[in-house]
């Protein structure tokens, strides 16, 4: 049995992840913030705003093995109607949230045999769209911190980052909220389908196991061939 902290846990691709790795037998650590969940055996939800300065991670155990941050935000706006300020807000929670908790947690996964990190980007980063200055830009920063990070825990702590497109999820719920919607999403993929948070949790739960042990420093798509296929 391993140990993972989920943060983020509680819905979408993170509340797919905890799921999966409590199904496989794992001890499972999983944060929320506005979706309270009741802890049960091996999974122990906790309360956390990623926003603060510091986090009480006193009740964790002494090794952690895998370190998943799922916070995200999907703000599309013309480049003319953003506020600078609405870029420092979507950093501070996709980028400097992340860079806390893995600074905090990070005594932890070195007392780990080994222990894998895994973040989260967007297919915007590769593939410019529309209305995406403020996603793409954080994200943008998320691929370098996983390539820099890598670097700089190799060999013993893994990093790696996923990059999906579109997905049936809470916070895409806004986008996906009609059948008229999800078709025409659906559409602009070479699979013809937009992404469920089973799709991305498998390859979490691959990147965190012992079965992608060489495996670092990658950014991976999974987004329908949206980044990587003309139809």
């Amino acid at each position: 049995m391993k140990n993972y902290l989920v943060i983020g846990g509680s819905s979408g691709i993170g509340a797919s992840i905890t799921d999966e790795l409590f199904q496989k037998e794992n001890c499972v650590f999983a944060s929320y913030k506005s979706n309270t969940k009741e802890s049960k055996q091996n999974i122990q939800y906790f309360y956390l705003d990623v926003l603060n300065a510091q986090h009480d991670f006193s009740f964790l155990p002494e090794i952690i093995d895998g370190l998943i941050y799922c916070p995200g935000a999907i703000l599309l706006k013309p480049f003319a109607r953003i506020n600078p300020d609405d870029f420092i807000k979507d950093y501070e929670l996709q980028v400097i949230g992340a860079i806390k908790i893995i600074q905090q947690v990070l005594p932890r996964l070195k007392n780990a045999s080994t222990a894998s990190i895994v973040l989260f980007s967007t297919v915007a980063v590769q593939t410019g769209f529309n209305f995406h200055t403020v996603v793409a830009s954080s994200k943008g920063a998320i691929e370098g911190l996983t390539k820099a990070l890598a670097a700089e825990l190799a060999p013993k702590i893994r990093v790696n980052c996923i990059a999906p497109s579109i997905t049936n999820t809470p916070l895409a719920a806004t986008f996906l909220n009609s059948e008229e919607k999800i078709a025409a999403n659906a559409q602009r993929h070479p699979l013809k389908k937009i992404g469920e948070p089973k799709n991305i949790a498998n390859l979490a739960c691959f990147l965190l196991s012992d079965q992608s042990t060489w495996i670092t420093g990658q950014i991976i798509h999974v987004d329908g061939g949206m980044s990587s296929i003309k139809l």
